[in-house]
Formats: structure tokens, C-alpha cells, sequence
């Protein structure tokens, strides 16, 4: 988790946007039931009178009222209205408020002023319980303002020991007297009950429509960071791979790269997805829910505690059963992968020995093992929606059960307790999403910990922070001082104290048994691995002291196995320098002997190449190689086995066309064929990693056993004694 909020860095401003709209959206999922509890116990239970302190109240009701009042209460109740009779109005404010209160003509009427929530609260509580004696006695049909003070304190004491009169009671005859009141002073208490609905109504709708579009903000802005995220990871994997020399590609497949870079990025990127859009949000909506459960003071709060740990138990058991065949599904899936790959790569090979049937089984049984994994895990994400319904439910039917025996001991209103249905649901849901995201994280946390391996692996190719330049004048002269290398993790070298010098003008090959270290020694050069001691210069110039893009620009190098790119003919020419002419292209294409089969193409220099040269052969694909390397135009060429796959007449006709066209560069070959480097200037023998022989055919034939054993092993006699001789 660590390294995918470490990746999250460069979009941290969008995640505090996300985490402002997910506080946003909380805020109207919360409010939301609280609505619908006002709709209910406000709007349809109290015909839209919210508050047990009237706007308006006859003058000699509120008399009746303060009889049951201490001298403090009135003095409250006192400040908070304002008397309007006909004496102290003007006649115009006199006409307006008979209209809205038409009792207004026979009697003086007390106007409550505006006040705050809390001093309207405080009211509340002052006028609740006297309103409710007064409502009472009067149901008996007795005067309240002709009773005693004995009589009414000891009505007010017996009130105050009836246990079975809540605060919800106390506040439901209030607001009933209020209703009574507001028809007694003239109002409409029904379009007074429509407008309350109406409004809350558009309040609810707007909370909800402001929830949705933070919602939909979310998801829009959460896709963004993840694909951004996507396609900066893939970046910097990119060029993390791209700067790697050997020795990290060796460390890494390119198969292994290639899921790296898409697979894992992938389920990082999804997660990323989950982790803006619920992750950050079920803490939010869990713990707001269970603020509003409190605050509400609805004595059920035990029932959350009870579907949580029901949540937990099948959560539990899931993780228990499933997670381990969710790790082992991974593994199938990656075996399943190997076994195709092998398959589709070695196709030739398993038709040629009639081994269809048998990969037939080895794959069926691949994807059989990987099935019924799929399927168990499957199946326990199947059962566990029923699961959870059932629970959700439950949890609702307890709700209502104990909320039912609320409501009739007047302890809980209807609104309330669906209100707590729906906070419980809430919190339930968050708690599950997180649950259910935590099945998703491992997975996850493998792919960046994959993807971070790459990103963190200290590349040993590097160049120095201040490189130096090569002279004006650089000729291509190479040269290697005592150079020994070994791989990565070898306990041997591979190449052992080789000293020469490769001049321009000349060709230097090198020969010998597999193994013995050629096409070692000549990626040494461009820096595709470092000497482990030793050096390598041109023109005098330690190569690690160069930048790589002055080294590699100074050589053109065709490698053992010619690799082509998709797009032309035209474009793979001009892969090493992009403003090469058409003339130019044709002439290196001339050089290299492609020449002739790219004329017969319909298309010429603009016929299409497949991914890898596929749609040509390997002949073709080498001389192409070459041609490329010679469009390029550099000062050392380097050959590794590059002839290979010619025939001796077009091997031959090359190296001709090369000892003429370019003449003055340095000319590094890589043989298997003594053929090919028999007229070299500069003949290098390897047996073991070491410089068993060197110099010209001649001359090592005379003085170099190993060389005249491969020699003899491909020449005739005749052309062992130097018959037939022609010019490179």
C-alpha cells in the first residue's frame, strides 16, 4: 500500500480535490435520512410544525401558559415575543396581520421574534411542558386560569412522575397544542403543512442532487489520477528499461517486463481507482453515521454493534477460505501464461515430433487446475451477496422489532427510526466495502512491489555528470588495455586480459570456438556491459568517460540476430539516422547486397515490415541489418556474426562492397566462418576468454594451433595454401 501512495505523490492535489467532494458527498448522504425523518415526524405526524414554541399564541393563552412558569422561564418567554393588538399598529400593519391572522380583530396576539437555533430551543423546552398541562386540563373541561396556585403546582408535581410521559410525548402534545393554537388564530394549518413538505422536499432533492454530482466528480477525477498514474508508471518503467544494460536484462525477462509494464500497471491502476472512490470514502460515511447514531440519542446504537460483528464473522470466513485460493489462482494464472508461451513459441518444434496431443493435455490441465479455482472463489463471491442481504436484512427487521416497542412506549418517533435503518445501513455497507477492497489489495501490492523492483534496480551503466568529448578530429581508433569481464553473479571471467588495438582503415575479427567469448567482447564496446577491469578507449578516450549518445553515435552495430522493426523498409534504414536521403538508403541497401530483392517489391523502399522482420527471411533480414548500420554512417563498425545466414557468393560480393565504400572506418567481425575474416588485417583468435592467437591468416597459421585446427576443420588445402585468393 506504502508504494501506491507513494505513487499517488505527483497527483496529491487532485486526491485532496477527491477527498473534499468524498466529504461533500458524505455530508448529503447524511443529511438525507435526517430529511426523511423531518418529512415523516415533522411534516406528516406534526402537520409541519417543527418547534413547540408557537410563532403566534393568543395574548390569554400565554397567560395560562405562564401560570405554570417560574419567574425566570417568563422573563425568557417574556424577550422572546412581541405583543400586536389594533391599539399599538398602524392601520396598514394592522390590515396585514389580520390577514394573516384573523383572529387578530377580536383579541391581542403575541408574535414570537426571530431568534437563533439555540435560544428557539431553549424556548421549546421552557413552553413543551406547560403547553401539555395546559392541553390537558382543558380536555377535562377545566379552567386553568381559574385554579388555584395549590391546585396547579400539584398538577404540575404529577406530571413530573409520570415516567411513561417522555421528552417525545411532552413534545408531541406540544406541538399538538401549537396546531390547536395556529387554528384558533385563523391559520392554515394545511397549506402551513404543504409548505413545509414542498420545502424539505426541494432541500432533500437538491442534497441529493449535489451528492450525485460530487459522486460523479469523484469517479471522473479517480479515473484521471489512475490513468495519469498509468501512463507516468509505464513512463518511467520505460525508460527505466531502456537505460538498463545486460546485466539488469538478464535480471529481468522481457517477458517479465512486458507484465510489468501493462499487467501490473493495470491492477495498480484499478486499485488506485477503488482506493479514491471507496477506500478514502467508507471511513467518512462509517464514522459520520455513527456521530449522527449518537447524537440522535436513539437507544439502539447496540444493533450496530451487532451488525458489524455479523459483517466481521462472514468477512472473516470468507478471507479464511477464499483468500488462499485467490493467492493460488495468481499462480495458475501465471502457469497457465508459461505453458502457452512455450507452446506458441516452440510450435515448429512440438509439430515436428508430433507432440500436439501431449501439449494438448499439459495445457487442458493448466487451464482445468486454473478453472476450478475460478470457480471456488467464484462461488464464495456468489454465496456471499445472499450472505450479506440476508444479514442487511435481518438487521432491518431488529430495527423495527425494537424500534416498534419504542414507538409505542412514546420513547422513539417513526421518522427516527427509519433514519437509524438507514445510518446503520450506511455504516454496515462501509464497513463491507472496505472489507471487500481488502481482497483486492494484495493482488495489488504484488503488482507495485513487481513494478518498484524495476524502478528501484540501480542501473550499472551510467555516465558521468560532466562526460568528455571526443577530439574534433576522432578517427575510430579502438583500443582494449588489459580488459577482463565477468558477468553478474559469475564466479569466472568470461573474457581475461585482452589487449589490442583496432585501427581505422582495417578489419579486425575475431574468432573461435563457441563459447569462447566473441560476441562478449564486442558488446563491450557500445557499453552494452562494463569491463570489470581494465579499459576500453577510441581515439585515446576511456568509453566511461564518454556520454552514450557520442559513443553509440560513433558505431554502427549489426547484431548477431537481425532485428527489424514494423513499419517500411525505408524507415528501418534510417532507424540510426533520420535524415538520411533516399539516395543514401539506396546506396547502403546497394552495400549490403538487400538491394536486389528490394527492387523486386511492388513497393520497393516503402514495402511494409512486420513486428521483427517477420514477412522476411533471414538472409534478408541480416543484409537489411547491415544496411542499416552503413546508412548510418559511422566511424567503427561492429559485426557480430552478421554473415551468417548469407551465402558465400552474397557473403562475398558484401565484404567486397564494404572494403570499398567504407574504407576508412574501423571494421570490428564477429566469425564463425574463416572465410569471412581470411583476408582481415587483424585476425583475433579467443579459446576460453583469452587471446589464444593474433595476427594475419598467415601468419596464424603458422604460430596459432587453435586457429589452423578451426582452419582446417573449413578450408580445403587449396585454399589453406592461399589459392584462389580475392580481395575484401
Amino acid at each position: 500500500m506504502t508504494k501506491i501512495f507513494k505513487y499517488l505523490k505527483q497527483s496529491a492535489g487532485w486526491v485532496m480535490v477527491v477527498l473534499m467532494l468524498l466529504g461533500l458527498q458524505a455530508y448529503c448522504d447524511l443529511s438525507l435520512p435526517q430529511y426523511t425523518s423531518d418529512i415523516v415526524d415533522v411534516g406528516i405526524q406534526q402537520g409541519g410544525i417543527s418547534h413547540a414554541a408557537p410563532e403566534v399564541i393568543r395574548q390569554t393563552e400565554m397567560e395560562k401558559i405562564c401560570l405554570f412558569l417560574e419567574d425566570r422561564d417568563k422573563q425568557t418567554v417574556e424577550a422572546s415575543y412581541e405583543m400586536i393588538s389594533k391599539e399599538n399598529l398602524s392601520e396598514e400593519e394592522y390590515e396585514r396581520y389580520v390577514k394573516q391572522y384573523p383572529q387578530l380583530r377580536t383579541e391581542s396576539l403575541l408574535v414570537r421574534k426571530d431568534l437563533d437555533r439555540k435560544a428557539l430551543e431553549e424556548l421549546d423546552e421552557v413552553l413543551e411542558k406547560p403547553e401539555a398541562l395546559v392541553m390537558m386540563t382543558e380536555k377535562q373541561g377545566i379552567d386553568v386560569s381559574a385554579l388555584p396556585p395549590e391546585a396547579l403546582l400539584a398538577m404540575e408535581q404529577e406530571l413530573s412522575v409520570q415516567e411513561e410521559l417522555s421528552d417525545s410525548i411532552l413534545s408531541q402534545m406540544g406541538i399538538s397544542y401549537v396546531r390547536t393554537e395556529y387554528e384558533a388564530v385563523g391559520l392554515d394549518t394545511g397549506s402551513l403543512q404543504t409548505k413545509y413538505l414542498v420545502s424539505s422536499g426541494l432541500k432533500m432533492l437538491g442534497v441529493a442532487l449535489l451528492a450525485m454530482a460530487a459522486s460523479i466528480l469523484v469517479c471522473l477525477i479517480a479515473a484521471r489520477v489512475a490513468a495519469s498514474t498509468g501512463m507516468r508508471l509505464r513512463g518511467q518503467v520505460f525508460a527505466k528499461v531502456m537505460s538498463f544494460s545486460g546485466g539488469e536484462m538478464d535480471r529481468f525477462s522481457t517477458s517479465s517486463l512486458i507484465t510489468r509494464s501493462t499487467n501490473d500497471i493495470q491492477q495498480v491502476q484499478m486499485v488506485i481507482v477503488l482506493l479514491l472512490r471507496m477506500v478514502f470514502y467508507a471511513p467518512i460515511i462509517g464514522i459520520g453515521g455513527l456521530v449522527r447514531v449518537i447524537r440522535s440519542g436513539v437507544s439502539m446504537a447496540w444493533i450496530i454493534g451487532v451488525a458489524v460483528a455479523a459483517v466481521s464473522c462472514l468477512v472473516a470466513i470468507l478471507m479464511v477460505v477464499a483468500m488462499p485460493k485467490f493467492k493460488k489462482m495468481q499462480k495458475l494464472v501465471d502457469r497457465l501464461n508459461l505453458v502457452a508461451r512455450e507452446i506458441l513459441t516452440g510450435l515448429p518444434v512440438i509439430r515436428a515430433f508430433s507432440r500436439e496431443k501431449y501439449e494438448e493435455k499439459r495445457f487442458d490441465g493448466a487451464n482445468r487446475d486454473l478453472t476450478k479455482t475460478m470457480l471456488f472463489t467464484n462461488r464464495c463471491m456468489a454465496l456471499m451477496m445472499p450472505a450479506m442481504m440476508f444479514i442487511m436484512n435481518g438487521i432491518t427487521v431488529l430495527i423495527i422489532w425494537t424500534g416498534a416497542h419504542g414507538i409505542d412506549n412514546g420513547n422513539l418517533q417513526v421518522g427516527d427510526m427509519m433514519a437509524f435503518i438507514t445510518y446503520t445501513m450506511q455504516i454496515v455497507m462501509a464497513f463491507l466495502m472496505i472489507t471487500m477492497v481488502s481482497i483486492m489489495l494484495p493482488r495489488a501490492a504484488v503488482a507495485a512491489k513487481r513494478i518498484d523492483e524495476v524502478l528501484t534496480t540501480e542501473v550499472s551503466i551510467t555516465e558521468k555528470k560532466t562526460p568528455v568529448r571526443l577530439p574534433q578530429d576522432a578517427k575510430g581508433v579502438v583500443a582494449f588495455e588489459h580488459v577482463s569481464f565477468r558477468y553478474p553473479g559469475a564466479e569466472n571471467d568470461v573474457l581475461h586480459d585482452l589487449s589490442f588495438t583496432a585501427k581505422p582503415g582495417e578489419t579486425t575479427a575475431f574468432i573461435g570456438s563457441t563459447g569462447s567469448g566473441k560476441s562478449t567482447l564486442v558488446n563491450l564496446l557500445p557499453r552494452l556491459y562494463d569491463v570489470t577491469e581494465g579499459s576500453i578507449t577510441v581515439d585515446g578516450v576511456d568509453i566511461r568517460d564518454l556520454s552514450l549518445k557520442e559513443l553509440r553515435e560513433q558505431i554502427g552495430f549489426v547484431p548477431q540476430k537481425g532485428i527489424l522493426f514494423s513499419g517500411t523498409i525505408a524507415s528501418n534504414l534510417r532507424f540510426g539516422r533520420r535524415d538520411a536521403t533516399d539516395e543514401e538508403i539506396r546506396k547502403a541497401a546497394s552495400i549490403a547486397q538487400a538491394a536486389d530483392f528490394v527492387e523486386e517489391k511492388p513497393d520497393k523502399y516503402e514495402s511494409h515490415i512486420a513486428q521483427g522482420g517477420a514477412n522476411v527471411s533471414g538472409g534478408q533480414k541480416q543484409r537489411l541489418s547491415i544496411a542499416r548500420a552503413v546508412a548510418k554512417k559511422p566511424k567503427i563498425y561492429v559485426f557480430d556474426d552478421s554473415f551468417s545466414a548469407l551465402d558465400f557468393k552474397t557473403d562475398s560480393a558484401l565484404r567486397r562492397a564494404l572494403n570499398v565504400h567504407v574504407a576508412d572506418s574501423t571494421r570490428l567481425i564477429v566469425a564463425q566462418r574463416v572465410s569471412t575474416i581470411l583476408h582481415a588485417e587483424q585476425i583475433i583468435v579467443l579459446d576460453e576468454g583469452r587471446i589464444a592467437g593474433m595476427g594475419t591468416h598467415e601468419e596464424l597459421l603458422r604460430t596459432c594451433e587453435v586457429y589452423r585446427q578451426i582452419a582446417e576443420s573449413q578450408l580445403s588445402a587449396e585454399e589453406l595454401s592461399g589459392a584462389g585468393k580475392e580481395a575484401l
